[in-house]
């Protein structure tokens, strides 16, 4: 029956069918390929499949379960999947749906990273790269007002995100130090101004009932779900082993300084500082990669932001490509397998860039059902967030410059490319027009001006 049925009268629905793990399974497999739009239109897809349309989980609960993925550093989409799948079906359901939101855009954008690499010269790739990049310079300046517009609530919030911006455009401090500052006045105001870093409302308040759900509000939590220090010291034990074989491993066959441990190392890292969403750890990713690892140019950076958005899955998965161009120009594995190198650094990459987002689901989800709202202490992630905002309008200014003057400031100002990047942004801004047809009409518009160019 659907939404609007069981809103308007008639019969009330009954509660669906306990699902199976293979049916469940079919549905995760479905939404990895499926799930484009970032962040928002992930969690809208899930919204509309688990709670209008399937009646999985309870409006309530979902809103529960993504309050608390919005609190964490990592792909927020990812890690609600994850959550909901650990609430169904245990930890392997948790594991089994996290795994394939992500497990479809790597092998995806390993494929994509490959023609990129190997045919990025050839004019029909060159054009289309060419109209894409204004657009994720657009897509970015987006990113930035529609977090500002949630985060930036009074003047507390836009002085930390000037501060922010300062910092790192004028100083180039690094992005750790300023999510820590962030987080320090963000404790500081909870005691002294605890009204000006309250929380705001993340989401629309829950909608009129979808009828009643296999887990409803008042479903009582199951028994693998509750709280328990033993079951939590195994998953921590079990953490530590994953990553730390996987880490040792690296250092086994390359040493501490070879590239794949050195990617495993920051990858870790970077999983640890995505408070607010991918865009907020590119420049992280960026100052890593680009500036101190040099495992790829910041032209190929963009280019690869480009490839992310084209795909399905997190917005995050842009550390595949980083891995898999490094792995490519280090050439790991020797160089009669340069593929099989990158490909394997690609996946360094996204194994160390996720584990800390299973382990945050697992670990503290049966915190999570045992208090059911009452997350509390949150002033410090709001003034994280505030100072998100000036990281990525930093992040968008470095993107134009690179897209506006691609020889630097010496070389001519490309036309073009600007009136690509102010067509998008009216595009975005203006009439809300969608990421994918957005890149479509952009990556024709570039073809048309190699063409005639």
């Amino acid at each position: 029956m659907s939404a609007t049925a069981a809103v308007g009268g008639g019969a009330p629905p009954e509660r669906p069918a306990p699902v199976s793990f293979r049916e469940a399974l079919r549905f995760w497999l479905k939404l990895g390929f499926i799930s484009f739009g970032g962040p928002a239109g992930q969690i809208a897809i899930m919204h509309t499949e688990l709670v209008e349309r399937r009646r999985w989980i309870s409006e309530g609960r979902f809103l529960h379960a993504l309050n608390y993925c919005m609190l964490l550093p990592g792909p927020e989409a990812q890690q609600l999947a994850t959550y909901i799948g650990w609430l169904m079906h245990r930890t392997w359901g948790g594991i089994v749906a996290g795994a394939l939101f992500v497990l479809p855009s790597l092998f995806i954008l390993i494929a994509l990273s490959w023609i990129y690499l190997r045919f990025g010269d050839v004019p029909l790739v060159a054009g289309i790269f060419y109209g894409l990049k204004p657009a994720v310079t657009a897509l970015v300046l987006h990113a930035a007002h529609r977090i500002g517009t949630r985060a930036l609530k009074n003047g507390w919030m836009w002085g930390i995100a000037a501060l922010a911006f300062v910092a790192i455009f004028a100083f180039d401090v690094p992005f750790p130090a300023i999510v820590a500052a962030a987080a320090l006045i963000g404790w500081v105001g909870s005691r002294y101004a605890p009204q000006l870093f309250a929380p705001g409302g993340g989401h629309a308040a829950a909608q009129a009932g979808y009828g009643p759900a296999l887990i409803d509000d008042d479903t009582p939590t199951p028994a693998h779900a509750r709280f328990s220090r033993g079951r939590l010291a195994k998953l921590v034990l079990a953490g530590l082993v994953l990553w730390g074989g996987a880490m040792a491993a690296l250092v086994a066959v390359q040493g501490w300084q070879g590239t794949l441990a050195q990617m495993g190392w920051f990858f870790t890292k970077a999983a640890l500082m995505t408070f607010g969403g991918a865009y907020a750890v590119l420049p992280y990713v960026y100052q890593g990669a680009v500036d101190h690892h040099q495992w790829l140019s910041g032209t190929q950076m963009i280019d690869g932001l480009a490839l992310g958005e084209t795909t399905p899955g997190p917005l995050i998965m842009v550390v595949a490509f980083v891995g898999f161009v490094g792995g490519w120009t280090r050439q790991v594995l020797g160089p009669d397998a340069i593929f099989l190198g990158a490909a394997l650094a690609a996946t360094v990459a996204t194994w160390f860039t996720f584990l800390p987002s299973f382990l945050f689901i697992l670990g503290g989800g049966p915190l999570v059902e045992s208090t059911h709202g009452k997350l509390g202490f949150t002033a410090p992630l709001t003034a994280i967030t505030a100072a998100v905002v000036g990281v990525i309008l930093n992040l968008a200014l470095f993107f134009a410059w690179h897209v506006l003057w691609p020889q630097g400031w010496s070389g001519r100002f490309d036309l073009i490319a600007a009136a690509i990047a102010v067509a998008a942004g009216v595009a975005l801004f203006r009439f809300k027009v969608g990421v994918m047809p957005l890149l479509g009409a952009c990556a024709v518009a570039g073809l048309i001006a190699r063409a005639l160019g």
